[in-house]
């Protein structure tokens, strides 16, 4: 009898070091102390309007906030080659896949995602004016299934149109964008209104696609004493065919952000795309682990803006240095790729 009991205590012991295992097996504690469950796995749609590093600079945070937290996450990664057809067709398969978050990394990606689902969670940054673009009512007032991070600084425009007005006095400058995107149209406008107290004056090319950048940058060429090209998706994607113009006829380009400087822009008042996108990625973490609804995480600015300044597309350009830049500006240095 005692042996029977024995082995029966034996077998409760065994069962209860199976569960204390098992249990254990399922949680793990991250460095900052907090538990997350390994068993389950997540699935975000995440997406993109066209190839570009900052975009690509901005998932790579993205993926990097996720992971740190410590989630099992599968990606199902689409890139829309600029094409707004394919925009729709990637928003709705993700919707019939019934993903637990989209990831939208650009305005048309944003706009495509809450078109599809006004169910799932969308998170998404590289949006200039997510009000504008009818993403959101306000800042604090984030929709019912989205919300993120945008990518203009409160007073980059500012910034780069007073630097201008100050280094390049009584210019004119030439801006091509794309007037179908919403995120160009609200730049623009904030250029022209800025640009009111200054000695500046704008002129404009508008474009269909990318393949039309380089005709509408060379017609302003003749008449333009700087180019700025903001973050517009279209014109950027063809970048490389502005600088071709601006190195040519020696007209400094002022561009929207840091990586374009890499590939040949003079300057801007930028930030780092790899930050908004990781901060998209902690909202992300928020919904996912049922912390907060995307209606309780308001719309976020960029944490910092910078002067960036690329010294060899200065020299092609024909800048005439100015010694103040030294103490002010972060230099780039042009992409060999």
């Amino acid at each position: 009898m005692k042996k029977r009991l024995s082995f029966l205590f034996a077998i409760i012991v065994l069962l209860f070091a199976l569960v204390a295992c098992s249990d254990d097996a399922d949680e793990t504690a991250t460095e900052d102390g907090r538990e997350t469950t390994e068993g389950e796995t997540y699935v975000i749609g995440a997406t993109q309007i066209v190839e570009h590093p900052s975009l690509d600079r901005a998932y790579e945070g993205f993926q990097a906030a996720i992971e740190e937290a410590g989630l099992n996450v599968e990606y199902n990664y689409q890139n829309a080659q600029a094409d707004q057809n394919n925009v729709k067709t990637i928003s709705d398969n993700f919707v019939a896949d019934d993903v637990d978050l989209i990831f939208a990394n650009s305005t048309p990606s944003a706009e495509g995602a809450l078109n599809a689902t006004k169910d799932i969670p969308i998170v998404f940054t590289s949006v200039t004016d997510a009000i504008s673009a009818g993403l959101v009512e306000a800042m604090d007032k984030p929709g019912e299934n989205i919300t993120g991070v945008v990518d203009l600084h409160p007073d980059s425009i500012v910034k780069t149109i007073e630097f201008i007005d100050k280094y390049f006095e009584g210019s004119d400058v030439g801006i091509v964008y794309n007037a179908g995107e919403a995120n160009s149209v609200a730049q623009i406008e904030s250029i022209l209104e800025v640009a009111e107290d200054t000695s500046l004056t704008i002129f404009e090319r508008t474009v269909a696609n990318s393949s039309e950048v380089q005709q509408a940058t060379m017609t302003l060429a003749g008449d333009v004493d700087v180019f700025f090209i903001f973050t517009d998706n279209t014109v950027v994607s063809a970048l490389e065919s502005v600088i071709g113009v601006a190195n040519e006829q020696q007209i400094p380009l002022f561009v929207g952000e840091p990586d374009s400087l890499e590939k040949g822009g003079f300057a801007t008042y930028g930030i780092d795309y790899y930050t908004i996108g990781y901060r998209a990625g902690e909202m992300a973490v928020e919904i996912l682990t049922g912390e907060k609804e995307p209606s309780e995480i308001n719309v976020e600015y960029p944490p910092s803006m910078q002067l960036f300044i690329n010294k060899e597309a200065a020299e092609l350009q024909g800048v005439e240095w100015n010694d103040e830049w030294d103490e002010e500006a972060e230099f780039i240095e042009t992409s060999e790729e």
